[in-house]
């Protein structure tokens, strides 16, 4: 197996493959040895294993799940959540002990905590039979970094790097759906958020790369795609194009299910909700962080919108696609967040009635501005709040989902059902997990479920045999 021809894109520039076809030095260092990925974090993350994956294969390498066994581990990291942080420093706890009597046996950082100088700086100094550090930008550097230190050479790799990568390859997770990067870093620097620092500033990938791409999933039989980004609805801002075209160009492609994630208020346009109105193959759902009802909080988070523009543009999505569902993200115990600011974020949760939240308790990041303001809640009291607005996030949740009870959707059956080894599980078009009873050979279509139960956070249902689509 040859390794992808890649082209690197600087400046927005082509530039040439980066590899000579080295695979008979591959298959000379690496022949019969195995890796073990672990990946921590966002769907960015998930992706950037994908392509991980696909390196280490192409390689020789096989997979195992087994650490004991590998040769290579390889930790994909995310800098986020304080909790990943830790699990990632647990783990490594782990390799060092396999690798004390192992020549053969060699740790990469990965991903996003490799873009944190100060923190590589002090794991490497506790952490010192780490044997690769490697950036999200510099991906598609593994393989010759690998080639060299199997033969004995010590590297360290540190980036920051503003290349688009053109033409990757990826070991998708899934043979129906997959992730399709559109873009990459943000540009809004929210107080609290380490995404700029890690993954950089804006940079689109070029309008006909992802065409290509998608007919390509397409072509493969792919059903559905998902538009990534850390803040995917400023695609093209840099390159003269918009996410509403992008948007438009990806649904004339013609494949059965489109998706985007994550989208920020401030960059949403009446043009993106009338292209989502407008073709069918656009799925009616879209997750759109709130993060705090209180205007106070918004600006000192540097969100750029206030709580009225934010139900303002709620309001609109509900009127312009009426079966949208619409999820969000809430951080509570910001620094500065008095109880009066809570009931403001309380409030928009009563209003809009999502139909989820994924809710965290504030924690600060190094380097972030948000890490320097002064925090005086105690975590008890931010619990205790967490707790509430958890309990009417799954009020709304579970009422929304009860509004499909007797109802017939269409599902995109993806596998077997962790909760029941005798159903099938999948997810509707607004983004709702039903577990199936129905037969095995309906995973990877398209199937009519008639939903028979429903709770806060799934759905169950019965297959409709008279509707089905490959």
């Amino acid at each position: 197996m040859h390794l992808p021809d890649l082209n690197v894109a600087k400046d927005r520039t082509s530039k040439e493959n980066v590899y000579l076809d080295l695979n008979e030095n591959y298959q000379k260092v690496f022949k019969d040895k195995k890796y073990f990925l672990r990946t921590y974090g966002c769907q960015m993350n998930v992706h950037d294993s994908e392509a991980i994956r696909s390196y280490l294969e192409a390689l020789g390498f096989t997979n195992t799940e087994k650490v004991e066994e590998a040769n290579v581990v390889v930790l994909n990291t995310c800098a986020i959540r304080e909790n990943a942080r830790d699990k990632v420093v647990g783990f490594l706890g782990k390799c060092h002990y396999l690798k004390k009597n192992r020549d053969d046996f060699k740790i990469v950082l990965a991903g996003c905590m490799s873009e944190q100088p100060d923190f590589i700086e002090s794991i490497l100094a506790k952490h010192k039979y780490i044997d690769i550090v490697i950036g999200t930008h510099n991906i598609h550097e593994l393989p010759k970094l690998l080639l060299e230190n199997f033969s004995k050479q010590t590297i360290e790799v540190y980036s920051n790097s503003d290349e688009i990568i053109e033409g990757m390859h990826y070991e998708r997770d899934s043979k129906y759906t997959a992730w399709v990067n559109i873009m990459y870093g943000c540009d809004k620097f929210c107080t609290y958020c380490i995404v700029p620092y890690t993954r950089g500033r804006e940079r689109s990938r070029k309008l006909e790369s992802i065409i290509k791409e998608v007919e390509e999933l397409k072509d493969k039989g792919y059903l559905e795609v998902t538009l990534l980004g850390q803040n995917v609805n400023a695609y093209g801002q840099d390159i003269g194009e918009s996410f509403s075209h992008l948007l438009e160009c990806v649904a004339k492609t013609g494949i059965k299910r489109v998706r985007f994630v994550t989208s920020h208020p401030w960059n949403f346009t009446d043009g993106m909700l009338e292209v989502i109105s407008k073709y069918d193959n656009i799925m009616p759902y879209i997750h759109l962080p709130l993060q705090s009802g209180s205007d106070k909080i918004l600006k000192r988070m540097n969100r750029r919108y206030t709580k009225e523009e934010y139900l303002t543009l709620f309001r609109k999505m509900k009127k312009m696609i009426p079966n949208v569902a619409i999820t969000t993200d809430i951080i509570v115990g910001f620094p500065g967040e008095t109880k009066e600011d809570f009931e403001d974020t309380l409030d928009v949760v009563k209003t809009c009635e999502f139909d989820g939240a994924y809710t965290f308790i504030f924690s600060p990041r190094v380097g972030t501005p948000a890490a320097l303001m002064e925090d005086k809640t105690p975590l008890k009291e931010k619990e205790e709040r967490l707790q509430e607005l958890n309990t009417l996030v799954n009020y709304y949740s579970n009422k929304s989902n009860q509004k499909l009870l007797g109802k017939t959707v269409e599902v995109l059956v993806l596998g077997d059902s962790e909760k029941d080894e005798s159903k099938v599980y999948g997810y509707t078009d607004t983004m709702k997990l039903v577990n199936v009873s129905g037969p095995k050979d309906i995973i990877g279509k398209i199937v009519s479920v008639k939903i028979t139960d429903a709770k806060s956070f799934s759905l169950d249902g019965e297959y409709v045999k008279e509707k089905i689509e490959a």
